[in-house]
């Protein structure tokens, strides 16, 4: 599965100098590049929207005319049968970067909890609203990737009171506070203008907790699970395919494993060919059933030959 990064803030394709090979998509444009990987065999992709403007409620995540939902409309209407994963989370639409509303920034503060906090339950009817809007656009597959708690839970009872009763949520139920995000931030403009997510994302050094945030999300609906970042959590994907072997296992090669190959490839370090199928194969062989990559383009290409 590709990731693709669309905006309503440019007019022609940018690169991001942090993923080389990568770009931001103006929405006119993100059906051509969707077409483009059909071609090559890349029967999914995922979705992440940057709006014009960000504000402290993240009120551009949920619009029928939002970015994303016009990207999905898009791609849908010249590719019926490319399957659309879309994001749902806030990071991207706020203006101070964090995954749902902060305490002291959206509406009146509460003075029983600290300035900063994020309020997770009010956070959690915005994912549902943007979740159903996602649907309503043409959305194959929604992805709430927040780790916030009854996340999916609160998507499964709109979706369904919206009438999408067999939309899959593939939850990001295992999303560790990685230090290989930075490449992506650059990507979706979303950096935590303040403080980071280590309240809510999960610590590196645990695995037992992993298989208790996937049941938990398994508990509340999630048609299927993923494991976030990849390379150095092998052995949580291979946890989690032993544990829950019937449901669909998805494992995302995130930015900063993708860059730190390009970045050595670039210095003649590395064969980068050779290193990244290594790498995906690597995942494969772990357990997943379905990768998320930036190099989905070139694995494609490369396996073609």
């Amino acid at each position: 599965m590709a990731p693709l990064f669309v905006s309503e803030r440019i007019a022609a394709p940018q690169p991001i100098a942090s993923m080389p090979g990568v770009h931001q998509w103006p929405i006119n444009r993100i059906a051509e590049e969707a077409r483009s990987l059909a071609a090559l065999g890349i029967r999914s992709v995922l979705l992440f929207g940057i709006p014009a403007h960000k504000d402290a409620e993240g009120s551009g995540a949920y619009p029928p005319d939002g970015v994303v939902q016009r990207a999905v409309r898009e791609i849908k209407n010249a590719l019926p049968e490319l399957v659309v994963m879309t994001d749902v989370c806030l990071c991207e639409y706020t203006d101070h970067g964090h995954c749902g509303l902060i305490n002291g920034l959206a509406g009146p503060k509460d003075p029983r909890l600290p300035e900063g906090y994020v309020l997770n339950d009010r956070t959690l009817e915005i994912l549902g609203r943007t979740a159903v809007s996602q649907a309503e656009a043409g959305a194959d597959v929604v992805a709430p990737s927040g780790m916030l708690d009854g996340m999916v839970a609160a998507i499964r009872r709109d979706l369904d009171a919206g009438g999408f009763h067999s939309l899959p949520i593939l939850s990001y139920s295992v999303k560790y506070a990685s230090g290989f995000y930075g490449p992506f931030r650059d990507a979706a403009e979303g950096a935590p203008r303040f403080g980071d997510r280590s309240t809510h994302q999960m610590d590196p050094s645990n695995v037992r907790e992993a298989m208790r945030e996937h049941a938990l999300d398994v508990e509340e609906g999630a048609d299927g699970l993923m494991v976030k970042p990849a390379l150095a959590y092998l052995d949580v994907i291979r946890a989690t395919r032993d544990r829950f072997p019937d449901l669909p296992l998805a494992a995302y090669n995130v930015s900063g494993e993708y860059s730190m190959v390009k970045a050595a490839a670039a210095n003649g370090w590395v064969d980068e060919r050779r290193v990244a199928l290594e790498i995906l194969t690597g995942i494969r062989r772990a357990g997943a059933d379905l990768i998320i990559t930036y190099h989905a383009r070139d694995a494609a290409t490369w396996l073609a030959e």
